[in-house]
């Protein structure tokens, strides 16, 4: 089938497998590629670019692309795979180079270079041959005339699923770019939960587009620079894949921020120029020490990278002159144990930072990244980072989890990073579940590629890692959905705590539930993670779909007493042929477009009811006979029914409402200002009244006017307290050297409990005058 003795390869019976003219055409491009272009084989050449997301433009960056041709790779899969496996990414080639025959890049280079250059990133990560051959074919569904069938026909399911999971959604109108590239980058993700060969596949597209930058617009470069920053370089972090990242990083940041890296660069250089005695006089005694102590290890000197440097500056505000960690030192050793015991050995040589030690060989990061980490001030009062791991959790580091594929070892005390990119997307596919639209997905995604941590334990001493800044609700969810969908509180090292408490590491936490519990919008405004936000966005969501069609069955039946009719004894025929023509699927649909204000209760019944003439309807004013019976407010709607906070009626007051299309009704006080007339209003009115006995309390505003005295407020509050009335606001405002205003926002039941407050308030002698807010 192949043959590389030489380092050549011929296509002994390929004809079987492709037509003629491909082979041929194949051939051809070979023989001009090894007599042309020869010498750039496996050199780095300018670098060049592709389509928007096979290929890009920027600033010239000092990394340059390697260019490959099919020999150099199929060479050096030679060294890992079986020839059978070899000769299959071979006619995946060719495959390739049928399909895509005549595609150049911007760059003017034959399209297939690109393919070629993505699976040699994947055989350097040692990936098995059906992701080889998805690389070689990953752009054929989404930029050829080749069929996803047609691919599992050829090279099977597998390589067709992973190929599919790569594609972006090209067949499918979108209203934006944003939200095409949000669609494209759920379907990447969701299959990536399938199978995760599809990140690494579009990780490794990534890097070589990022290599390959210049010959876009500069709009367009900053866009996907943008975009590699955002997504996909915290992607490679977040599944360990440091190696990727970095690179990612570098090429992101040179063409996203070109003129602060050199900035930075060059104030680098100069401070290298003037350390650099002073890493290597540290370098030597680190060395000398662990041969004293006859420790097996390998020091490496380093400089952190540009973008990770930039990073820290923009998040802690800081100069580059405040940035002292520039340098570090890494210390790879043979085991576990002498990691700490080289721990010690260096604190001993120079003095540590305090607080800037961190045990991640006990406690690994959430994508499995092992080391010890501490500080140390070294010669001329400099802070230098060591970094002390084993050779294992340095490959580990390097390539995440794709060293999966790439090292087999039985070291126990490694973290495994499969297990904790598993963990990451069974939370990917909960935020999907929960989220509304492609665009909430990404946003729940983005908030969830976090680079900072803190490791707070469960009562029974179970570590869970969290984002920097997150809350007891944030630890809720992340236990289960449904214990923070119950959470009321939560006791923090033994201690009461509210649910916004945000946790520090080392902390254990214990979260109360209760049955009846649930979320809370509030909540939306401090928690960080995304996995806490999507679920209580979905449970919102849920809610009030299911209020919301309650509400319009109410308002619909309300409608059709009128013409003695009610939705369970409509004719079904009648009600299906309805529904056909405002293009609804289900009734709860047309319950829900109800309840949210979307359809007018009014005319829907008019036309169930066979009359037409809507017309007619909506410029008449509101009439007694149209609406016989008024929707009963009874406090227990939910969601979908809203209080104005202008007026913030209560059961007792008269009432009018209003749709708002999208939220449901807002209840306003009859002598609102901001209601206006029923009439002027049209078909946007609505008849209510209160219930007999509406349930819960209701927010309403007092303002009290009182003397200046020391307790003034605290004998107010007392008072309202002692008519069973809770306070959830207060705010003062001092009118003159004698009087202060206090403005609180309580609940009450009624009207009547309002009075009864009123009362007692005024029994108060300090007390001057006393009324109720009405906002304009």
């Amino acid at each position: 089938m192949y043959s590389s003795r030489d380092g050549g390869w011929v296509q002994r019976g390929l004809r079987a497998l492709l037509p003629a003219s491909a082979v041929a055409r194949v051939s051809l491009d070979r023989t001009r590629a090894r007599t042309g272009q020869d010498a750039m084989r496996m050199a780095a050449v300018p670098a060049t670019n592709a389509d928007p997301d096979g290929g890009l433009d920027a600033p010239t960056v000092e990394s340059s692309a390697p260019r490959y041709l099919i020999s150099d790779l199929c060479g050096y899969l030679d060294t890992y795979l079986p020839p059978e496996q070899v000769s299959e990414c071979y006619r995946a080639y060719l495959f390739g180079a049928e399909a895509h025959e005549g595609q150049k890049r911007k760059s003017g280079e034959p399209y297939i270079y690109h393919p070629v250059a993505v699976a040699r990133i994947l055989a350097e990560m040692r990936m098995d041959h059906k992701c080889l051959i998805a690389a070689l074919l990953h752009d054929v569904i989404e930029d050829t005339q080749i069929a996803k069938e047609q691919v599992a026909a050829t090279f099977g399911d597998e390589v067709a699923d992973l190929v599919d999971g790569v594609s972006k959604l090209s067949q499918i109108d979108f209203d934006s770019r944003a939200e095409a590239q949000a669609a494209s980058l759920q379907k990447m993700l969701l299959a990536m939960t399938r199978d995760i060969r599809v990140i690494l596949i579009k990780l490794a597209d990534r890097l070589h587009n990022m290599r390959t930058l210049d010959a876009m617009g500069r709009e367009a470069c900053r866009r996907i620079s943008r975009e590699t920053l955002e997504i996909f370089a915290p992607i490679a972090n977040r599944l360990g894949i440091s190696r990727v990242r970095v690179e990612l990083e570098e090429l992101g940041f040179a063409h996203y921020w070109p003129w602060r890296r050199r900035v930075i660069q060059c104030a680098l250089q100069k401070t290298t120029g003037a350390r650099v005695e002073m890493v290597g006089t540290m370098e030597t005694a680190l060395k000398h020490a662990l041969q004293q102590e006859g420790i097996q290890g390998v020091v490496e000197g380093r400089r952190k990278h540009l973008y990770g440097i930039f990073r820290k500056m923009r998040e802690k505000s800081r100069g580059f002159s405040e940035v002292v960690d520039v340098f570090a030192f890494r210390i790879t050793v043979d085991r576990v144990d002498t990691c700490y015991r080289v721990l010690g050995l260096v604190h001993n040589l120079y003095k540590p930072v305090p607080g800037r030690f961190k045990d991640y060989i006990a406690i690994p990061k959430a994508n499995g990244y092992q080391s010890l980490h501490t500080a140390l001030v070294g010669p001329q009062g400099i802070q230098i980072e060591i970094q002390i791991r084993t050779k294992d959790m340095q490959r580990m580091a390097e390539s995440g989890i794709a060293a999966h594929w790439m090292y087999k070892t039985g070291d126990q005390s490694l973290a495994n990073p499969t297990a904790f990119a598993a963990d990451w997307l069974q939370n990917l596919l909960e935020m999907q579940r929960e989220a509304g639209n492609s665009v909430e997905f990404l946003e729940h995604v983005k908030v969830d590629l976090f680079p900072d941590e803190v490791y707070v334990f469960t009562p029974k001493g179970h570590i869970l890692t969290l984002k920097r800044g997150a809350t007891v609700i944030d630890f809720a969810y992340a236990i289960h959905s449904d214990v923070g969908n119950n959470c009321v509180a939560a006791r923090i090292d033994r201690r009461l705590a509210s649910l916004s408490t945000v946790l520090r590491s080392g902390q254990t936490v214990e979260v109360i539930t209760a049955p009846g519990a649930r979320p809370n919008p509030g909540w939306l405004s401090f928690v960080v993670t995304g996995k806490a936000r999507a679920n209580i966005r979905g449970y919102l969501k849920n809610i009030q779909e299911r209020e919301a069609q309650s509400l319009g069955r109410r308002l619909l039946n309300a409608e059709l007493a009128a013409f003695d009719m009610d939705i369970e004894r409509l004719d079904p025929s009648r009600l299906a042929g309805y529904l056909a023509d405002v293009n609804l699927r289900e009734v709860s649909d047309l319950l829900r477009d109800i309840g949210l204000g979307n359809r007018l209760a009014t005319l829907v019944a008019r036309r169930l009811a066979g009359i037409e003439g809507d017309e007619v309807i909506r410029s008449a004013p509101m009439q007694e006979d149209i609406h016989p019976h008024r929707l009963a407010i009874r406090g227990t709607e939910g969601m979908v029914v809203n209080f104005a906070r202008c007026c913030r009626p209560i059961p007792g007051d008269g009432i009018a409402a209003l749709f708002s299309p999208g939220r449901g009704i807002v209840v306003h006080r009859s002598e609102c200002r901001n209601l206006g007339s029923l009439e002027a209003k049209g078909d946007k009115g609505l008849d209510v009244e209160w219930a007999l006995e509406p349930e819960g309390e209701f927010p309403t505003e007092i303002r009290v006017e009182i003397g200046n005295r020391r307790g003034a407020l605290a004998v107010v509050a007392g008072a309202i307290a002692e008519k069973g009335s809770n306070i959830e606001n207060v705010h003062s405002r001092e009118k003159d050297g004698m009087t202060t205003a206090l403005e609180f926002l309580i609940l009450v039941k009624s009207r009547a409990h309002l009075a009864r407050i009123m009362r007692r308030l005024r029994q108060i002698p300090l007390v001057t005058r006393i009324t109720r807010v009405a906002r304009s």
